[in-house]
């Protein structure tokens, strides 16, 4: 219990100057302060990757940033990013595909309906078309018209082993390495990375707050505003909510998935799964700040309270999953997987503790002593890995996940990420 206590408190020590809006300041000071001894002008950075599907969809909002903003869009080729970066990487690709055609109508673009992985000749002679074109005007327009030849199974014929792209590719990859990414369709801009489509209006709402806009002041590229299903009572529709009690997205998006639920009257059934790097997933250092900073940044955006991390790793966990039935046969779930989000997220309570464990439980509304002598023994460990085999099935690996099933629709529905609960509350609207 000691070693599992000064563990976490030298990982949360550390992991709590992320989410800070200081952090955040002085990202943004360094990369300026850079930018100014280098001599470059002020302007975002694109990093498109040819056979990614989220890049397909974000170039296709280039121009119209291009035209709203006044300062320079520079675009670069990057390759695909190493396995560790991709987590189930052997899923990755079947995902990323399936997501991206199901988001790409409500952001006003578009992913070819005979989509088809490309391969790498293909993605070859993609680059090499393209790498002449970077920091022009037609770049946009080029890409798109690559990304429709590659994912229609349309693509131009090989290049050389040894075209520009390549070059070109070696360029992109170490700047986006410098600069502290991984992802193709990101964009950077003086210390801040935001992915695709999705992070696109805090870009834009950095933009206009730095003086760049000189229309209304509006986003370009919004989030979608999803169907009101309040007051469908959809009780025949059931939302299988996977979640991790370490994952800072799942604490992003907890407390909108239960509103989502009470306003529709949606069947939600909670399944909580081991987290990702208990399962042997990687995470390389880079991805890990990146997730902690996005989901620090996407928390202020929302209101979310977020940012006094206590961050548990191995047995603290499983401790407090080994409670989770008991509290699940009480019909107290629910408040049990919130207050430990709360407490692990944004209330800096020190979890690893029997103290900070039952402060968790009473906030829930149950008996500390009671829930313990109640989970004696308890399969917690099978209902894990019944909730992971079912999210796996569904092509998933990550949390939050969702699975749409029921109502007027036989065929489930699987997406992932807090970033997809609007296409959640669509669904649940489209199958009543």
């Amino acid at each position: 219990m000691l070693r599992d206590r000064l563990r976490t408190r030298v990982r949360s020590r550390a992991i709590r100057i992320l989410p800070s809006p200081a952090y955040q300041r002085y990202l943004r000071r360094r990369a300026r302060r850079a930018r100014r001894r280098s001599g470059e002008a002020q302007a975002v950075d694109y990093f498109h990757q040819v056979d990614d599907p989220y890049s397909h969809l974000a170039v296709q909002k280039l121009e119209a940033l291009r035209a709203a903003y006044d300062l320079p869009f520079r675009t670069h080729l990057v390759s695909r990013p190493e396995p560790a970066f991709l987590g189930s990487h052997e899923r990755y690709d079947a995902w990323a595909l399936r997501d991206a055609r199901s988001v790409a109508e409500a952001y006003g673009t578009s992913l070819p309906a005979a989509v088809r992985r490309p391969g790498p000749a293909a993605v070859r002679a993609a680059n090499d078309a393209l790498a002449p074109l970077r920091d022009r005007l037609e770049f946009a327009a080029a890409a798109i018209r690559a990304g429709e030849e590659l994912w229609s199974s349309r693509a131009a014929a090989p290049g050389s082993r040894e075209g520009p792209g390549e070059a070109a590719l070696r360029a992109g990859d170490a700047l986006r390495e410098r600069l502290g990414h991984y992802l193709g369709g990101m964009f950077h801009f003086d210390g801040e990375w935001f992915w695709g489509l999705d992070r696109l209006r805090l870009l834009e709402r950095r933009l206009i707050d730095e003086g760049f806009a000189g229309g209304t002041g509006d986003v370009r590229v919004p989030e979608p505003e999803p169907a009101d299903t309040t007051g469908l009572t959809a009780s025949r529709v059931v939302l299988e909510y996977f979640l991790s009690l370490r994952s800072p997205y799942t604490a992003v998006g907890h407390r909108r998935v239960l509103d989502l639920a009470a306003r529709s009257g949606v069947t939600l059934r909670l399944r909580p799964v081991l987290p990702m790097m208990m399962r042997g997933i990687p995470a390389p250092r880079a991805k890990q700040r990146y997730i902690i900073v996005d989901a620090a940044r996407e928390a202020r955006a929302r209101g979310i309270p977020f940012g006094r991390i206590v961050d548990p790793l191995g047995e603290p966990v499983e401790r407090a999953l080994a409670l989770y039935p008991a509290a699940a046969a009480l019909g107290r779930e629910t408040p049990y997987v919130t207050e430990y989000l709360s407490a692990a997220w944004a209330d800096g309570v020190d979890i690893v503790t029997p103290a900070g464990l039952r402060r968790v439980v009473t906030g829930a509304g149950m008996d500390w002593d009671e829930l313990r002598a109640a989970a004696r023994g308890s399969a917690w460990q099978a209902l894990l890995e019944d909730n992971l085999n079912a999210m796996l099935a569904a092509g998933l690996w990550g949390v939050p996940s969702f699975r749409i099933s029921g109502g007027r629709d036989e065929r489930p529905f699987a997406c992932w990420g807090q970033d997809r609960i609007w296409r959640v509350e669509n669904e649940i609207a489209n199958r009543v």
